[in-house]
């Protein structure tokens, strides 16, 4: 028997997070995580950087990026000058860096999980959304593949799930352009709530609980990066392993 949560009959799904990525499988799987994961990976892509999701930075990552012949990012607060961090505006400013482990627990964790099952994963923010709708449009133009977007979400001290609106609006701005007249009632919830603010998105991801956050601990700038929206054509394939600039 099919699952209830599969959204099964429809052309676009959206759900929460890991168990969301697992329950809800697509052909296309459009990992959304705003601030900051997704927004770092097209800032990434815009420059030629190739990245390498990885779940956490520890003793494992520093093997895993010797291995892929990459350089790992450092914690966002711990970057010093000309480092690497999950902060998209460090990688705007880096120099000499061609690949990048980025690890993160939520966008980049969803990503890694992804990689083993068989669907084709892609990153997806604010800034890329048109160029990645067009991107899967022209993959499914001769199909009836199911693409799915996942809004990576925070997490609460106790380890679980906090769902971040801006991940939802990232979702819905997608999912929106792609144009789709069959979307699963939960995308149609992710469009509605991204129509709701479009008009001025730019303050109220500055306004939401996600932005306050980053600009209390002092990236306002990486704020504004994940509100350009529209401005990326990148489209970031994960494959391999590594995300990298669909042509």
């Amino acid at each position: 028997m099919t699952s209830p949560y599969a959204q099964d009959g429809f052309s676009a799904g959206f759900d929460w997070g890991p168990v969301g990525a697992e329950v809800v499988a697509g052909d296309i799987v459009a990992v959304v995580d705003v601030l900051s994961f997704t927004t770092a990976v097209t800032v990434a892509a815009d420059r030629g950087i190739d990245v390498y999701p990885y779940r956490w930075r520890d003793e494992t990552a520093v093997a895993y990026a010797e291995q892929c012949g990459a350089t790992l990012a450092v914690g966002r607060s711990a970057a010093g000058p000309g480092e690497v961090s999950l902060s998209p505006v460090s990688i705007r400013r880096v120099t000499g860096i061609t690949r990048l482990v980025l690890p993160s627990p939520n966008g980049s964790t969803i990503a890694k999980q992804l990689s083993d099952s068989g669907a084709t994963v892609i990153a997806v923010s604010l800034r890329n959304r048109l160029a990645a709708a067009d991107w899967v449009g022209e993959q499914l133009r001769s199909t009836q593949s199911k693409v799915v977007a996942i809004a990576a979400g925070e997490r609460w001290p106790d380890g679980s799930l906090r769902p971040a609106v801006e991940d939802l609006w990232g979702a819905g701005g997608f999912l929106s352009a792609l144009g789709s007249d069959r979307l699963s009632p939960e995308a149609r919830a992710a469009v509605a709530a991204y129509e709701a603010i479009s008009d001025d998105l730019p303050t109220y991801l500055h306004e939401c609980a996600g932005g306050r956050e980053l600009t209390q601990y002092g990236f306002a700038d990486d704020v504004a990066i994940a509100a350009e929206v529209d401005t990326s054509s990148a489209v970031p394939v994960l494959e391999d392993g590594m995300m990298f600039r669909s042509t």
